[in-house]
């Protein structure tokens, strides 16, 4: 992948803001008992320092691309920045766990703001080739931050302490903040206004589907959440400005993207809470060799997905994806019956061979007007999937102490990724 040296450097800025924000998402995910055991509260907490920023980052997402369109992208991604540089202090210096929850709950609302930009802005800085370079790395950086969200909260936490995995978010926010005048200002094309009773639907609808999720399986607020989403969808089709375009939906590959991102998501954040369970829980790891554990996870990621920007993808499009997605399942297959190193590394591999293309081709075809709405409405699946992920795969395997149940149902979840890919672009194939 390839751009220009004039626009590289704001490229940069954006995609360290976007592993920022991603990277605490799962950050807390091996940290979680070491966190408890000093701060002290009931354990029921423990989950709740993940959900506490996973849960306003998938409600508000929709809602900060929105912003971006309406008040400036540059102007909410900086915003969202600061106030996230200011949350991560509180956590890094929380007293107790209603203090580090709450200000996991301001993170997540500033991720909100700054992710939705970063498409925005970069589909601003660059066009033709240039462009599809660009989006590339955005499939990387994002699965990459993901994965490795437990190893370095694991490697702080065993090194240094659980708090400086919040306090290394400062330097690097302030950094952003100081080169930010690299960055171009911009807002949709045509005048936008916020959709407020849009967003007090689709916020509500989203956050009864994912509170269940993290919090106590109660089907009424799951089905509830699905009935007013229901009701949001009916709402958008009437209004002049509507939180999310509708014509993003009159083209079957978006859709087929969205489909294709949940159940991606849920397969790979699933997988890394069902590992990181079976080597602390049943094989006796601590923090740092459980986190280890999935560095060939994450070193797979880096190396193929650095292979199919440069090489394979300008070469042979999303059938690359295919191929990532084979070998994620292979790697998933051979983990059912042989060593689980292995495995990882291959299913790794697979991972950023997806991830390229996948990106690419879900926002090639969105224009100007749309950007925030497809990057919000892209970015509030894959977290929802990523929770639904987290929340299924560790309810079957703390059900059983199973791995091979969990592998099992991974399996079947990346053969119906393969199907929603084949809707995005087939004539691509």
């Amino acid at each position: 992948m390839q751009v220009t040296k004039t626009s590289s450097a704001p490229l940069a800025i954006l995609l360290a803001a976007e592993a920022m924000n991603v990277l605490d998402a799962t950050i807390t995910q091996v940290a979680g008992p070491a966190i408890h055991a000093d701060l002290g509260g009931p354990a029921s907490a423990i989950p709740w320092f993940g959900a506490a920023y996973t849960l306003p980052f998938a409600v508000l997402l929709i809602t900060g691309g929105r912003l971006g369109d309406l008040l400036g992208r540059r102007r909410v991604f900086l915003s969202g920045v600061a106030v996230f540089a200011l949350a991560s202090v509180c956590c890094a210096f929380a007293p107790g766990t209603g203090v580090l929850i709450g200000a996991r709950g301001v993170q997540g609302m500033a991720a909100a703001l700054v992710i939705p930009q970063t498409i925005g802005l970069i589909k601003v800085l660059f066009t033709g080739p240039a462009l599809a370079a660009a989006l590339g790395w955005n499939g990387p950086v994002v699965g990459l931050s993901a994965v490795s969200g437990p190893l370095l909260g694991a490697l702080l936490t065993d090194l240094v302490s659980w708090r400086a995995a919040f306090l290394v978010n400062v330097p690097i926010s302030i950094a952003i903040l100081v080169a930010a005048r690299l960055l171009p200002e911009d807002r949709a094309e045509r005048p936008v206004r916020l959709d407020v009773p849009g967003t007090v639907l689709v916020s509500l609808g989203v956050g009864l589907l994912v509170f269940p999720l993290i919090d106590k399986w109660d089907w009424r607020q799951f089905a509830g959440g699905a009935a007013v989403l229901v009701l949001f969808a009916l709402h958008q089709r009437n209004r002049r400005n509507p939180l999310v375009e509708p014509s993003l939906f009159a083209r079957r590959g978006f859709p087929a993207a969205l489909v294709a991102s949940a159940l991606f998501f849920s397969v790979m954040n699933g997988l890394m809470l069902m590992v990181v369970l079976h080597q602390q829980l049943d094989e006796g790891l601590g923090v740092l060799t459980s986190g280890l554990t999935l560095l060939p996870w994450s070193s797979g990621l880096a190396v193929s997905s650095w292979a199919a920007g440069r090489w394979l993808v300008p070469r042979y499009g999303l059938r690359v994806a295919f191929a990532g997605l084979t070998l994620l399942l292979a790697g998933i297959l051979l983990a059912t019956v042989g060593p689980l190193l292995p495995a990882l590394g291959i299913g790794g591999l697979g991972l950023g061979l997806f991830t390229v293309p996948f990106f690419t081709t879900a926002l090639a075809g969105v224009r100007p007007q749309e950007t925030g709405s497809a990057a919000g409405l892209l970015n509030a699946v894959q977290q929802l999937g990523a929770t639904l992920g987290v929340a299924v795969f560790g309810t079957v395997y703390l059900r059983g102490h199973s791995p091979a149940q969990a592998f099992s149902l991974a399996a079947a979840l990346v053969i119906a990724t393969m199907a929603a890919t084949a809707l995005m672009r087939p004539r691509a194939l």
